[in-house]
């Protein structure tokens, strides 16, 4: 059965496809004309280990930690419609 998660950029990927979670890291955002924006966050997900098989995926602290907790935790997203 799958089990869809909504990642910050609007797509939707099956959980439990997942086969390995990077590690969390922080950057500094910039805005069009140089001027930090603040934080953002970035994680490293892979569905198998080839290259091709991979997405990184960035936004907030508070968008990349419920994507975690929802792929750790097991509780399921709305299906895509």
């Amino acid at each position: 059965m799958q089990r869809w998660v909504k990642i910050p950029d609007g797509r939707f990927l099956d959980a439990n496809r997942i086969a390995y979670v990077g590690k969390v890291e922080t950057f500094n955002r910039f805005d069009d004309d140089g001027v930090d924006i603040g934080l953002s966050y970035a994680v490293n997900l892979g569905t198998d280990f080839p290259r091709e098989s991979q997405i990184n995926v960035v936004g907030t602290k508070e968008e990349i930690f419920a994507l975690l907790r929802t792929i750790l935790g097991g509780s399921a997203a709305t299906p895509p419609a």
